[in-house]
């Protein structure tokens, strides 16, 4: 498998189908990331490769990022 498939396999991005902008477009991709980084904590908690704490500790960084983000990026209407 070559290293573009294992990125993929990995990290997969879908096409964004809602209303077009920057900001939503930067958001989305933010969100994406997101996802995929939960999942992949998810998996290392499960597999007992990190223990239940860090797992938490590392989603709620996640969280406040993604808060972040949506606050610069997405104004509030």
């Amino acid at each position: 498998m070559s290293e573009i498939d294992k990125d993929r396999l990995i990290n997969p991005k879908f096409s964004y189908r809602g209303e077009f902008t920057p900001e939503n477009l930067t958001f989305n991709a933010n969100l994406q990331e997101f996802a995929n980084r939960i999942s992949i904590i998810c998996a290392l908690e499960t597999g007992g490769k990190i223990s239940p704490n860090d797992a938490y500790a590392q989603i709620k960084d996640l969280w406040k990022e993604l808060k972040q983000s949506k606050k610069n990026l997405l104004s509030e209407e």
